[in-house]
């Protein structure tokens, strides 16, 4: 089988950053239920403060990942969300002003 090459098509996708602060805004972005956001968990994510500083933790399709301080959340195409690092964010989407 020989090596093959494509190219990322260009999707856009609504992000957030990760501060540890604006949970709610976080929360609401998540999917969480705005009647009950003092809970620490929704369908795709939950809290755990002994995981990861900030406590952030996404439920991704491949399973839970931590969401760091810094890190973009982002949804994807078929309504998922997941965590990226800033480095791979830069890399990987332009930022769409506006």
């Amino acid at each position: 089988m020989a090596i093959r090459q494509a190219v990322k098509k260009p999707v856009m996708v609504d992000f957030m950053e990760w501060t540890g602060g604006e949970q709610r805004t976080m929360f609401e972005f998540l999917g969480g239920d705005p009647e009950r956001y003092m809970v620490a968990d929704g369908e795709n994510f939950y809290i755990d403060h002994s995981k990861v500083a900030g406590g952030l933790m996404i439920k991704t399709l491949e399973g839970e990942h931590k969401a760091s301080i810094g890190d973009m959340i982002i949804k994807g195409v078929k309504g998922e969300f997941y965590p990226c690092k800033p480095d791979i964010f830069a890399l990987t989407y332009d930022i769409k002003e506006g």
